[in-house]
């Protein structure tokens, strides 16, 4: 892949832990990348599950990625407000243009009222027997969730709500010019 820059186009592979894939989302727009994060923009992207079923998102959404915290967060522009879809996940990493992470069940559920929820649960207990998760893993992912909630509270990164608004503008300024 060429230099990555604002406007570049990116694939996204979500994995399991044991290695298989479990959701792609065929395009994702490169808003902003620091140290600290890569932020990227979709909308109307198709979205391929584990068994080959497709489907294409319904909004937009603001798309955070971390090369050192162990979570992803997706800003979702829903009728009904902002609400957020906030993964455990391993650092992401890119291999030639596909952003890759490995999916840990839990996720923050957020609401447009700013109540969140932690979901999936069972889904990790599951997973953390069958899949053999080490306790230092599980220790790591125990306090990302923590680390995500203070975030949350705080209102802080992704959970600034001026933050996604200006994202999604710049999301939308590229759109426009590539149409």
């Amino acid at each position: 892949m060429e230099k990555l820059e604002v406007g570049s186009k990116l694939k996204i592979h979500c994995y399991k832990h044991n290695g298989r894939i479990h959701r792609t989302w065929n395009e994702a727009i490169v808003l902003d990348m620091t140290d600290e994060y890569l932020v990227c923009g979709n909308s109307k992207t198709v979205v391929t599950e584990k068994d080959g079923t497709t489907h294409k998102t319904k909004e937009p959404a603001i798309i955070f990625f971390y090369p050192k915290k162990w979570f992803n967060v997706f800003a979702q522009f829903k009728k009904q407000g902002l609400f957020y879809k906030c993964n455990i996940a391993t650092p992401y990493l890119i291999d030639e243009d596909i952003i890759k992470f490995i999916d840990y069940d839990l996720d923050l559920k957020v609401f447009p009222d700013g109540g969140f929820r932690v979901l999936d649960r069972n889904e990790y207990k599951y997973h953390k027997k069958i899949m053999k998760y080490s306790e230092d893993l599980d220790k790591i992912l125990q306090s990302e969730l923590s680390t995500l909630i203070d975030m949350k509270r705080a209102e802080e990164g992704p959970f600034d709500k001026s933050k996604i608004e200006n994202y999604y503008n710049l999301f939308e300024q590229i759109m426009s010019k590539n149409e």
